[in-house]
Parts: structure tokens; C-alpha cells; sequence
């Protein structure tokens, strides 16, 4: 049966009450964001006592921790940002096993120097892919030594994005501390947005070997094509509802069962929060709150740290 997660990053509260929300979703793991409200969690403050206390918790909860977000552009055209990026990302895979898994995520980058999400030209030039390759090879190195794994996740605007380029790249990186999350709906572009089902096949039938968590969520032909997130609530019920159309489809079909992560999730409360904080927001702007009444306004709000919901699918 596969084990549905969540990022906690959508919980915005202590780890305690995260927890206590978390399970009363019907979520049975998580993929870790390091962002708990009142825990200095900066990765210079990193220590075996520290991770070893957010670990047991989430243990002691039945709640594994299945991965940690590493989300960072990796190949960021600031040398200095980057090398704070790497620095960071590799702070994560030195503690993961201490977090209670060996697996730390991160996309594959993007030259665009405003936005991790954002496709820019050189991101399809062979100098690109060979810098990319540079950084996931040290990567891969330093999670062996650390006995963790890094996991890609690709991504149509970074430089991997398509089937073809991971090959490409696990081929050259043949590994066994390198792996791949795996998000069907980031390998989808105007090409081949017709073919959903043809094109799911194509992915695991290509990379299924490879894939160590999966993220699920669904997909359509975009209107707009800004950067943007979505707004959604979800629970336990439609990750397994949703995966069960497409990725859990194909990995069953492979005897695959992989820790499985929902994305783009809101806690239903943070949501409401958020709609009266607007709603007094306007009222503000129209003069009808006082100053006291602005004073007991609640303060939760999305994290925009983590951008996804892991939900265990064992495929990896």
C-alpha cells in the first residue's frame, strides 16, 4: 500500500502542532522542510543533537521523514550564490541520515538569475549541461561519503527536463548515490501535453530503475504562463485519488511501491486564515478596523519553502 506524505512546509506552525495537523490529514509520512516556527533551523546551526530531536518526532508520530527538501538552483550564474546553494545543499546531505533518510532533493537549476523556475537560453547549450554535470558529480561524491543520496527532480524549464536529458545524464553519473525524484507533471511542455498517458509510459518505462520518492499531482495545458502557485486544499484522500490515476498506475504496473508526495497543498485553516486576513485587509483600507483590532489579527501564512507534497511511493 503506498504511504501518502506531505511537505510540512505547508503547516507554518512549531513541529508539535505540524505534527498534530499532519496526522489528523490522514498523511502516514512526510518529506522534510526544514522550517519550524520558533526552531533556529539556518544551516550553520545544523548539529546530530538538533535533527536527531526533529527525527524522533516525526518517529515517534509514525510519521518517517521519507526525504529532505534540498530545493536549491544549483547552477546559479551568481558564483557566489551558487557556491552558498552547494554549500547548503551539501549541509543537508552530510545530516539526511541523521533526519532519518538517506535522500536529499534538489532540481536540476536554470542560468535565469531571477527565478529557480524560469527557463533562460542557456540552459540548452552543451556548456550548461557540462557545468550541470560538474556539480552533480561533486554532489553525488559527497553523498556517498556521507552514506546519503542525492536525488534530482527535473524540470522543463532547468536544464534537465525531459526524458531524453536524464538519461543522458544518469548514464554519464552512473551511481548509486545519485537517484531521482520523480514529478510526471514536470516533464510535460506544449510537445507533448496531448499524450499525457502515452507520454507517463514513455517516463517510467525510461527512468523507473532510477526513481526513489514520487510527488503527485495533475496537470493541464497552462493559460498563463507566469511563475505561479497554486491554491489549493487537499487531503490524504485526493493525493491517493490522484496518484492512483497516473503515477501510482505506473509504478504498480512495475511492482514498484515508492514514497509518494503530494505538492501545491494548503492546510484548510491556513487557508481560511489567509481568506480573513484579506477580508480584513480591505477593511483596513477603508477605514473600518481600529488599531486594536489589527493587533488580534492571526498571523499564518503559506510557506513558500516548500512548493511540494511528498507522498511515499516506493520506486526508488
Amino acid at each position: 500500500m503506498i504511504s501518502v506524505g506531505i511537505f510540512n512546509g505547508y503547516f507554518p506552525y512549531n513541529m508539535e502542532e505540524s505534527i498534530k495537523r499532519i496526522k489528523a490529514q490522514g498523511f502516514t509520512s512526510i518529506q522534510l522542510d526544514l522550517s519550524f516556527k520558533g526552531m533556529d533551523l539556518s544551516f550553520d546551526s545544523l548539529n546530530r543533537e538538533k535533527c536527531h530531536l526533529i527525527r524522533d518526532a516525526f518517529r515517534d508520530a509514525n510519521l518517517p521523514i521519507v526525504a529532505v527538501s534540498g530545493y536549491k538552483n544549483i547552477v546559479h550564474p551568481n558564483l557566489v550564490k551558487r557556491e552558498e546553494n552547494l554549500n547548503n545543499l551539501k549541509t543537508l546531505l552530510k545530516f539526511a541520515r541523521d533526519l532519518g533518510t538517506p535522500y536529499v532533493i534538489s532540481e536540476t537549476g536554470t542560468f535565469n538569475e531571477e527565478s529557480d523556475w524560469v527557463y533562460h537560453e542557456k540552459n540548452g547549450t552543451d556548456e550548461a549541461y557540462e557545468t550541470l554535470c560538474e556539480i552533480v558529480t561533486d554532489l553525488t561524491k559527497f553523498a556517498y561519503d556521507n552514506g546519503s543520496v542525492f536525488l534530482v527532480e527535473n524540470y522543463v524549464n532547468n536544464i534537465v527536463g525531459t526524458v531524453n536529458q536524464l538519461l543522458r545524464l544518469f548514464s554519464d553519473i552512473n551511481h548509486h548515490s545519485l537517484g531521482l525524484l520523480m514529478d510526471p507533471t514536470n516533464y510535460f511542455s506544449d510537445i507533448n501535453i496531448n499524450d499525457v498517458d502515452g507520454e507517463l509510459n514513455r517516463i517510467f518505462n525510461a527512468l523507473g530503475d532510477r526513481i526513489r520518492i514520487a510527488h503527485a499531482k495533475d496537470c493541464k495545458r497552462a493559460e498563463n504562463l507566469a511563475e505561479k502557485h497554486a491554491d489549493i486544499d487537499a487531503t490524504a484522500e485526493f493525493v491517493l485519488s490522484l496518484s492512483k490515476k497516473s503515477t501510482d498506475a505506473a509504478l504498480a504496473e512495475k511492482g514498484k511501491e515508492v514514497p509518494t508526495a503530494q505538492r501545491h497543498h494548503r492546510d484548510a485553516q491556513i487557508a481560511e486564515d489567509n481568506r480573513q486576513d484579506r477580508r480584513q485587509d480591505t477593511a483596513e483600507r477603508r477605514g473600518q478596523v481600529g488599531e486594536g483590532q489589527r493587533k488580534q489579527r492571526g498571523n499564518h501564512q503559506p510557506s513558500n519553502q516548500a512548493n511540494a507534497a511528498c507522498q511515499n511511493l516506493r520506486c526508488r
